[in-house]
């Protein structure tokens, strides 16, 4: 069992920039692969990034070049620095994980288990 806690959102001004993090419990983090996932107010969620704990990192196309997702094993952390905000960009952001010691990371967020409770970021324009 993986249990997840983000920290990091807030309100920023557009072009701006926050940095999320993702703390989760229990062992072995290198073997899940970690993703990010956002909601916006009447909308579905939608995968934003995603990396294994070795290897390429995954982006929606919506963020690439502007997100950089990242982790410390040693640490039990992932991050998304989110840099150049823009309004569509406010969203509720979740981390999730699953337990993947290989394989390319997924972005469907059906294959993944576990999950945050989800922190809020408003970029006001």
């Amino acid at each position: 069992q993986v249990q997840l806690v983000e920290a990091g959102g807030g309100l920023v001004q557009a072009g701006g920039s926050l940095r999320l993090s993702c703390a989760a419990s229990g062992r072995n983090f290198n073997n899940y692969h970690m993703a990010w996932f956002r909601q916006a107010p009447g909308k579905e969620r939608e995968f934003v990034a995603a990396i294994p704990g070795s290897g390429n990192t995954v982006y929606a196309d919506s963020v690439k070049g502007r997100f950089t997702i990242s982790r410390d094993n040693a640490k039990n952390t992932e991050y998304l620095q989110m840099n150049s905000l823009k309004s569509d960009d406010t969203a509720v952001y979740f981390c999730a994980a699953r337990f993947a010691s290989v394989g390319q990371v997924r972005t469907d967020e059906r294959l993944y288990p576990y999950w945050g409770q989800g922190t809020q970021v408003t970029v006001s324009s």
